[in-house]
């Protein structure tokens, strides 16, 4: 499959011998891989060898050696179902054991194949049972190991790392430890809260957590989970208490197959960190088998061993790096694309939600968790002077940064928002504005899509009701795809921000010119949300949306030439004698008297729900109007 000289590989043009080399390992080659004492003989030389390297051992065999399909064509699947080459393979074992195997015959149907598969089985067992020197051969290798295991007396070494200190410990998503409470107006990165949140929880498991990062350990803050341990990169023996690898340079996808391996084993948290433009996409594949693999040992509940991958300079506010580096669709190849409880992403604005964030992320136990964090300094904010919800309201994964008066006269619609960029730039400049001009709107930000679809379906609906979603546009730092959670209307998706909207990748510059190109800036999130507003407002006026129940005025008296129940969604009439199956029709279900349409439900839906309420008597403002006069 390699190349051997001169001689070019099927597969690949390297040789084994010269990768282990490339890496600093020590390599031993093993010129007949078919030859037991040889091969004993590189395994004894592994073991005397002392340069503190790790060793290799590369043993020259054929691939399908014996099988009857060697070489390439042996990659995949082996011999069809019971042909003529299995039948030849088997050949062996049956002239050295003098059994012959059973052979197929009649209809590939599932019993028979499985028939055929089940006293395949029982010959092989029989064949066992009759010499069974050789059961005993084996047995007594396994006993045999298992007492040098035990024999060697092996112990968890003093001060190891314990990584059940963060799943038993006090940590509260609420109350961040004192580092990490953050003073109003200081400058501080997303990165460095990151970091400094992994330390502090490195230092409370007694270094559990494991850190690697491309050739951007200082720049993605990764580092700073290493403070405190030693210094430099790991190595078994000259540096085994650091907390920081070096996997093979720039190669993410290393590190991320690294990383997935560590944590698997159930003692560390593996860390990797890179620009969310590379790391999303060359980790995708470790992510997904790291997933795979959890589920098979563990079922699809968890808990999981977890792996952190940071998604580190992501979105446009990487804009000098150009559109090559700075990019939004990173969160489209993570967010929602893996099976429940297997990966959450996190899309703090503020650093201070980095740490209620992590730490409901950690203890969800996904087999992956996936912070996006940006590069550019942010300015922590007063969050009670811009009359938000405290920072640990984003372990919910979505929360409401306003919420509309209902009963109000205006109404101004939903917006939603995801991103630091968008974010910060909303909270800092555009609210003000939006309560200069009265709007009367709900505003919702989106931290952890995932960590919101975990809540029961009862507590989402409270937090976010639907309604909200069928009327809402969006402003997010990245791909429209990730809004159609929450953006449920074709009007609402026309109106989104996003970075893609004007049909082309952005350019390169400082974040704020970047985001003003894209369009996503101060600006132009206030033009947008107003003429949005405009909309809202228009169809509020048409619909006669608010109703009151007036307590001393007669109801009038509804018939059924009157009665007209018409669905909002189709616009089909329905006759109420057969909606009503033959009952009565309910005097006080719905104004009739200028047709009104409910604003989100269908008038099938309306009607059930008011025909619960009998002591209330509702009339629309216009109606109203019409009785007083």
């Amino acid at each position: 499959m390699c190349r051997e000289g001169e001689q070019p590989g099927d597969y690949v043009q390297w040789n084994p011998v010269e990768l282990l080399y490339a890496h600093e390992w020590n390599a031993i080659f093993v010129p007949d891989g078919f030859d037991f004492r040889q091969i004993i003989m590189a395994q004894n030389l592994a073991n005397t060898l002392a340069t503190g390297q790790p060793t290799g051992i590369v043993y020259r065999t054929v691939k399908g050696w014996r099988y009857g399909v060697e070489g390439k064509a042996s990659h995949g699947a082996g011999h069809k179902f019971c042909s003529e080459g299995y039948y030849q393979f088997i050949s062996e074992f049956e002239k050295r054991f003098k059994f012959e195997l059973p052979r197929f015959s009649g209809e590939p149907t599932p019993e028979n194949v499985e028939k055929a598969f089940y006293e395949t089985l029982m010959t092989l067992r029989t064949v066992l049972e009759k010499h069974r020197e050789l059961a005993k051969f084996f047995a007594e290798k396994i006993s045999r190991a298992h007492s040098r295991l035990h024999a060697k007396g092996r112990t968890v070494r003093a001060g190891a790392p314990r990584r059940e200190k963060l799943y038993f410990s006090a940590l509260n998503a609420a109350e961040p430890p004192e580092k990490l409470c953050l003073k109003i107006g200081e400058s501080v990165t997303l990165r460095g809260v990151l970091g400094d949140a992994l330390n502090l929880l490195n230092k409370l498991t007694d270094g559990a957590i494991i850190g690697a990062a491309a050739d951007l350990l200082g720049s993605t803050n990764v580092s700073n989970l290493g403070q405190g341990f030693a210094a430099g990169f790991y190595h078994a023996a000259s540096n085994p208490a650091s907390r920081l690898l070096a996997v093979g340079g720039i190669c993410e996808d290393a590190m991320g197959a690294f990383m997935a391996g560590l944590s698997s084993f159930g003692h560390h948290i593996g860390v990797t960190s890179s620009y969310g433009a590379f790391i999303g996409a060359l980790e995708h594949v470790a992510a997904r088998l790291h997933g795979i693999g959890q589920q098979a040992k563990l079922g699809p509940d968890g808990p999981y061993a977890t792996w952190i991958m940071i998604n580190a300079h992501v979105g446009v506010k990487t804009g000098e790096d150009g559109p090559t580096h700075a990019d939004p669709q990173v969160l489209q190849l993570l967010q929602e694309n893996f099976p429940d409880n297997v990966l959450i992403t996190l899309t703090p604005w503020d650093p201070q939600e980095i740490w209620p964030l992590l730490i409901a992320g950690l203890m969800a136990r996904p087999a992956i968790l996936a912070p996006f964090v940006t590069r550019p300094p942010e300015t922590v904010v007063d969050r009670n002077h811009f009359g938000l919800p405290p920072a640990h309201a984003a372990a919910k994964g979505v929360y409401a940064m306003r919420l509309a008066d209902l009963d109000a006269v205006e109404y101004h619609g939903t917006i939603v928002l995801q991103g630091n960029g968008v974010g910060t730039a909303f909270v800092t400049e555009v609210l003000p504005k939006l309560q200069e001009h009265g709007l009367n709107m709900n505003v919702y930000y989106v931290a952890s899509t995932e960590l919101f679809n975990r809540l029961p379906a009862e507590e989402q609906a409270r937090l976010f009701p639907e309604p909200f979603m069928q009327e809402a546009m969006g402003i997010t730092d990245f791909t429209l795809p990730t809004m159609y959670r929450w953006v449920r209307s074709h009007e609402g998706l026309r109106r989104t921000l996003h970075s893609f909207r004007d049909r082309k990748y952005l350019g390169s510059g400082q974040a704020h010119k970047v985001l003003r190109e894209a369009g996503l800036d101060a600006e132009n999130q206030i033009s947008a949300i107003l003429d949005y507003a405009r909309m809202i407002e228009k169809k509020e006026r048409k619909r006669s949306r608010l109703f009151v129940a007036p307590s001393d005025r007669a109801q009038p008296q509804l018939t059924f030439a009157h009665a007209a129940l018409i669905c909002s969604e189709c616009g089909t009439r329905i006759d109420p004698l057969e909606y009503f199956a033959g009952e009565p029709l309910p005097e006080e279900e719905l104004c009739l008297e200028c047709d009104w349409r409910g604003e989100h439900a269908c008038a099938y839906c309306q009607a059930y729900w008011l025909n619960e309420n009998k002591s209330v008597a509702i009339y629309c403002r216009e109606c109203e109007k019409k009785l007083a006069s």
